[in-house]
Formats: C-alpha cells, structure tokens, sequence
C-alpha cells in the first residue's frame, strides 16, 4: 500500500512546512505517509506567491481524469486528515491519492498504489489554487 512518486515535485514553503509538523506527530503508518515523507525530503520548495497556477498545492481543487479507464472527468481537493471528506471530493494528503497528487503539474499523471490495486489520474486543470487566490491554470 504505497504511494507511488515522482522525484520532481514542487511544494509552497508554507505547505512543506505544516506537511512536516504534521508527519512529525503521526504515531500509525498511514498509507501515504512514507511517500509523503520522501516527497518531503526531494521536493523543489518555492515561495506561496511563486508557485505556477498549475501546480497542486493544499487545498487546491483539481479536475482529473482516469487515464486507462477513462469516463468522465472528477474533482478532487487535496487537504489535510482533519477536512478529508471522501464522499465530498476531500482527499486526505496522507491517502495515496492525496499524497501522489501533491505537487504535481496540470498534465502530468498521479499515480498510486492500495490493497485493492493500482491507481492512476492525470491532470487535466487545477480548478482552485489557495495561492492564487481563484481560478488557477487549465
């Protein structure tokens, strides 16, 4: 049950701070917690007001796609544990899918792993970007 990751990510200063305090007070190996801490360890940290619009960043809201099963497109907002509200769109950052969204591209492929197989979705847009203030690059 790991989260598969990508070595070039890019995270806020800010997000990689609270991301580290968080990570230091879980006590349970959380599915995506391993992952996140090596993102964590290899991420490219910028500056809230540097960040690309077409980047993840918490709280942002995404539009995805399944890249092998395709269907219509779904949305997704990355968060943390506490505001994680599956049924709502709410992914925790420390679920796989979470953890493999965070820092990722507008384009570019997340994918993951769980007990009940893997998991992949591109990017098609970041819909809301918190740094951004508003609507954030197709």
């Amino acid at each position: 049950m790991e989260t598969i990751t990508p070595v070039e990510r890019t995270l806020t200063q800010s997000d990689h701070l609270r991301l580290t305090r968080l990570l230091a007070q879980q006590r349970h190996q959380l599915p995506g917690v391993e992952a996140l801490r090596d993102m964590l360890d290899t991420s490219d940290v910028v500056a809230s007001r540097a960040v690309p619009s077409s980047v993840v960043t918490m709280h942002s809201r995404v539009l995805l796609e399944d890249p092998v099963r395709g269907g219509m497109p779904f949305q997704l907002t990355v968060c943390y544990p506490e505001e994680a509200d599956p049924a709502a769109g709410a992914i925790s950052v420390l679920s796989p899918v979470g953890a493999a969204l965070l820092g990722l591209c507008v384009g570019e492929t997340a994918r993951w792993s769980t007990p009940g197989g893997e998991g992949a979705a591109r990017i098609l847009s970041v819909l809301f970007q918190p740094e951004n203030g508003g609507e954030g690059a197709a």
